[in-house]
């Protein structure tokens, strides 16, 4: 039996905390996983940003991009990494370059979802170009951005047709409130989007490979506080549907790490927003679901490095667009839909996986989210964001969180009972769903 050392690179720029996190749970973890024959070990490290040879060789198995989206400097080691050293990327970095929320609300519009009535709108502005002028006085056509309100119907939003962080949305009401906005909006290729009015719940599903967390969101609410404690929001057909649709998503643009925001009115979800390629993954968000973040997060990377998954440098549409051509209802496509999503990443398998292998995973994360270590982690978060006056409340208010969620995980998993816990259950790390996130 040989000793195989997989490689784990954290590619990272203001991430403070999960990193942190992620690195000492793997090292308290102490993996030595037996794979076809070899005994499997695991080293982490971080990237940094430096001249790279194009054929220099790539020693990581596996990288956990936060960067992808907007630093082209490690956009393109990473594509350089993928097509000559098949590494293996959270996310697909073309898709993440070419798939902006106007393709995703196209294709999830070809496949059925209910996404609200959505124009697109040139822009109010353009940056100077050799053929710019020539380009718009022959085909330009003006028009009176209101009459394009009335026709879809007030409330509504205009928001980037890319992009993400709320940067330039804005609530319509009315047609002045309209053309102010349009006024404001410079450069920017606007969306307009019907507005799911009124809504009975906001909800934030975050895909991890398989895994779907599925959170009661706030947006109204200040960023520490937009993400709720409620666990009894959404009955078990309802979180089947947000799993699955999520999936669905996160297999259509083959990305591994990725949520989906949905409204509920009058019992129907409207996906909103579900291009988010590199979500949230701060504490200082999270708070009481930030321990299950990366416990996902680990569960997902181990899987990929130990079994040496294969990242697909394609994206393959026509499985999806041939149940969408069929005369199924709504739900019933869904699911299969899901099924190709989970078939594309390996559910069973993964689970299988967890099972034999990570056995030990819930209660090391559960230890050392009571630690001194993991307490600094916090109050480092809190200080890098928060001014001086506000660290030591704020770091008490995340810390407290955390432990509220300790408590609970010890309630659910038995912890300190007779019995000791399972690893996972189906339901945590596929989309086989029971009733609430218990």
């Amino acid at each position: 039996m040989a000793d195989i050392t997989r490689n784990i690179g954290l590619l990272l720029g203001a991430d403070l905390c999960w990193p942190a996190c992620y690195e000492e749970i793997i090292r308290r973890l102490k993996l030595e996983i037996p794979i076809g024959g070899d005994n499997v070990r695991f080293a982490v490290d971080r990237l940094t940003f430096e001249p790279f040879d194009l054929q220099q060789p790539c020693k990581y198995d596996v990288v956990l991009d936060r960067l992808t989206h907007w630093f082209h400097t490690s956009r393109e080691w990473i594509k350089k990494a993928v097509i000559l050293d098949s590494l293996y990327v959270l996310n697909n970095p073309w898709s993440i370059q070419s798939m902006e929320k106007h393709t995703s609300y196209c294709a999830m519009m070809r496949l059925g979802m209910p996404i609200p009535e959505t124009y697109l709108v040139p822009p109010k502005e353009h940056r100077p170009s050799a053929d710019l002028q020539s380009t718009l006085s022959r085909y330009a056509r003006l028009f009176d951005i209101a009459k394009v309100g009335e026709r879809m119907g007030y409330p509504l939003f205009m928001k980037p047709y890319d992009g993400g962080a709320w940067v330039g949305v804005s609530k319509i009401s009315n047609n002045e409130e309209l053309r102010e906005a349009y006024e404001k909006s410079g450069t920017y290729v606007m969306h307009l989007q019907k507005a799911v009015d009124p809504f009975d719940l906001f909800v934030r599903a975050i895909g991890v490979g398989p895994q779907v967390h599925i959170v009661k969101y706030d947006p109204s609410a200040p960023l520490h506080d937009r993400y709720q404690v409620d666990f009894f929001f959404a009955d078990g057909e309802e979180w089947s549907l947000l799993q699955d649709t999520t999936l669905t998503i996160n297999a259509f643009f083959g990305w591994d790490f990725n949520s989906c925001e949905a409204l509920r009115r009058d019992g129907v979800f409207h996906p909103i927003d579900f291009a988010n390629a590199c979500p949230d993954f701060q504490v200082t968000s999270l708070h009481y679901h930030f321990p299950e973040m990366v416990k996902n997060m680990i569960r997902w990377s181990i899987f990929c490095a130990a079994t040496g998954r294969k990242k697909s440098p394609n994206l393959d549409w026509e499985p999806f667009f041939a149940i969408a051509k069929k005369d199924l209802p709504y739900r019933e496509r869904l699911r299969e839909y899901a099924a190709i999503a989970n078939e594309r990443m390996e559910t069973e398998r993964f689970v299988e996986f967890c099972h034999e292998h990570l056995g030990h995973l819930n209660e090391v994360v559960w230890d050392f989210f009571g630690s001194d270590m993991a307490r600094s982690i916090v109050r480092a978060k809190v200080d890098a964001l928060f001014p001086e006056h506000e660290v030591e409340r704020f770091t008490e208010h995340f810390w407290g969180m955390i432990q509220f969620w300790r408590k609970t995980e010890a309630d659910r998993m038995g912890f300190g009972a007779e019995a000791k816990p399972e690893v996972m259950t189906k339901t945590e790390a596929a989309p086989a769903a029971a009733e609430g996130d218990k």
